[in-house]
């Protein structure tokens, strides 16, 4: 049977130009990391002074505070001594942010004496889970926005994907600056020498030589003449585009590394080529072709045929890779059918993923069934009603690496698709940032961790979207042990929601300090007959407002019950936080139950 790459629209979306998408809100730069051989270029408020173990000041806190005192006479400065660190140094107070020539000076003063082993300014530290600086990250709103995003800069502190290799099976790789550094070898297993368009068979090559068609019913019946699509780049530049290179878009897991395994060419591709390439991939051993001296630990299949059972040369590969410890990730489909007519999205033991839109809705393409695992960003290049092939909202597309030639290889770009193909790559990328936080995990245990850890879709979903949208900072703080308790400010005061009419509910905060994180959860608990009434923002103190849920004329069900993440790092903490309700339409009331902050 052939398998045909699983993205909705692939012809309009290879040829449509990216739309300025809406912008995210600016995060502070990250702060340089600083070396302790060097002074600190942000105001120091104190210096660690370590005596050598026989001066006075090593073991009596009195004859420490005399030593600042003197120091601060010598210097001019306003020294004190504050306390006793745990190893025994003495934290000195300078009085306030002392300029980099003060510092300079009393930690002059300390180095001159005797009696003192080393001084040091003390530094600050920052979270590492900052907001990459590559050109195109926000325009990413499937990594980080509230309603239809999956939350992952909240896990890079955990983990990047760093030691682990994910294989895209797929159309090959088409070479591109912002996934090259992350690329291992890989290989072609396409055995038609036609389809594979290389003028030979199987090879160690895994390039990607174009999937177009040139007349329609060149690939069968109903089948139309296209562009190449480039699919296997996308993919990969969703899963492990370089961060932080001051270029393009973040992968998901940035430090992983990506093995293209082209499997993908003219008219799609063979199950017997598939099943060989999963069990190459994943370290097994086919025949005629020489060991992977790479095996991935996840494998990325946004690939599908219809078929209402499991080949069973796709399930035999997939125990195989499962056995040897790979995770598989599948795409559900893009036939708005119930994914178990589609294939391998039918077989066992492997992750399969439904697409949502960025309004947190199932995809209006995507396959569904109670065989759907889990649901991640797939996004909506234009509206369901709108005419099939064309581009209406390029912003709502998920934005990756691409070709710009139409038939062989030009220029690399960057264009947004639409897709389960798009959606199954941010489960495959959550999969390697759990295996790089915990190189334990078994493919069981990862699929359960994010089938555990996912949340409900804010939007709607007819037919079965699996355990809901993942999560991938809860995710990874799960099997990490790491899950923060943080301090939960709440509101259980009922407030009534009229129709349309728009009402808050306040949560005032205090005894915070410094800014309010990035990962604020908030948690939401509306009664309401139909929450596609609806629309739910978070107002920080300052009045700036983040859509956590827009409304949806289609969603009859009742309640809104869902935790949102906001990136809130730019507000101050304290103040007055307000949950705003907003009804749009007649002939449905409800009321805010309950909310919450967990800082």
């Amino acid at each position: 049977m052939a398998a045909t790459a699983t993205i909705a629209g692939v012809v309009a979306t290879s040829s449509v130009a990216l739309a300025a998408a809406p912008a995210a809100p600016s995060p502070k730069p990250a702060p340089a990391s600083q070396a302790m051989t060097t002074l600190p270029t942000a105001p120091v408020e104190n210096v660690i002074v370590t005596y050598k173990s026989k001066a006075a000041e090593a073991g009596s806190n009195a004859a420490a505070k005399s030593d600042a005192a003197a120091k601060a006479e010598q210097t001019g400065e306003s020294l004190s001594f504050e306390r006793r660190l745990a190893g025994g140094a003495a934290l000195v107070d300078l009085g306030g942010e002392a300029s980099k020539k003060d510092l300079a000076e009393v930690m002059d003063a300390f180095r001159a004496d005797t009696s003192v082993a080393s001084v040091e300014p003390d530094i600050r530290a920052y979270a590492m889970a900052v907001t990459p600086n590559d050109t195109d990250y926000a325009k990413q709103w499937d990594l980080f926005e509230a309603t239809g995003g999956m939350n992952v800069p909240g896990a890079w502190d955990k983990g990047t994907g760093s030691g682990v290799t994910v294989a895209v099976i797929d159309t090959g790789y088409a070479a591109h600056s912002d996934v090259a550094a992350n690329v291992v070898s890989g290989y072609d297993f396409i055995s038609s020498s036609a389809d594979a368009r290389d003028g030979n068979g199987r090879d160690s090559d895994a390039k990607d030589e174009g999937d177009w068609n040139a007349t329609a019913g060149e690939c069968g019946t109903g089948s139309t003449a296209s562009n190449s699509s480039w699919h296997g780049t996308h993919v990969a530049g969703t899963i492990g585009a370089t961060a932080n290179n001051s270029k393009g878009i973040a992968g998901i897991a940035y430090s992983a590394k990506i093995q293209p395994v082209r499997v993908l060419g003219k008219c799609g591709g063979s199950s017997s080529d598939i099943a060989d390439a999963i069990t190459w991939a994943s370290g097994g051993t086919v025949p005629g072709v020489a060991a992977n001296a790479t095996p991935a630990k996840v494998i990325n299949l946004s690939l599908g045929g219809a078929s209402s059972t499991c080949p069973s040369v796709y399930q035999t590969a997939i125990n195989g890779a499962v056995s040897r410890g790979t995770t598989v990730v599948v795409a559900a489909g893009n036939s708005n059918a119930n994914a178990s007519g589609f294939t391998p999205a039918n077989c066992a033991g492997v992750i399969n993923v439904a697409s949502t839109s960025r309004e947190g809705n199932r995809s209006f393409y995507s396959n569904y069934g109670s065989i759907v695992d889990v649901s991640a960003p797939g996004g909506e290049t234009r509206r369901a009603t709108d005419t099939p092939g064309t581009i209406t909202t390029p912003e709502n597309g998920i934005l990756s690496t691409l070709n710009s030639g139409t038939t062989t290889q030009s220029t690399e770009n960057y264009k947004p698709y639409q897709g389960t193909s798009m959606a199954a790559p941010h489960i495959a990328g959550l999969a390697a940032l759990l295996k790089s936080a915990k190189s334990t995990l078994t493919p069981a245990e990862i699929e359960s961790a994010i089938k555990g850890n996912a949340r409900p879709l804010p939007g709607t979903c007819t037919g079965g979207c699996g355990a809901g949208i993942a999560d991938a900072a809860k995710t990874v703080n799960a099997v990490t042990g790491t899950t923060p308790v943080g301090t939960t400010f709440s509101n259980a005061t009922d407030v009534t929601i009229a129709d349309n009419s728009t009402v808050t509910s306040s949560i005032p905060v205090t005894g915070r300090t410094g800014n309010a994180p990035a990962t604020l959860r908030v948690d939401v608990d509306i009664k309401h007959t139909w929450r596609g009434d609806l629309v739910v923002d978070l107002v920080a103190p300052d009045g700036t407002v983040r859509n956590l849920k827009a409304s949806s004329s289609s969603d009859s069900a009742d309640n809104v019950i869902a935790t949102y993440t906001v990136d809130a790092s730019s507000e101050v903490a304290n103040g007055t936080w307000k949950l705003q309700v907003r009804d749009v339409a007649s002939g449905d009331t409800g009321y805010i139950d309950t909310w919450s902050l967990t800082f």
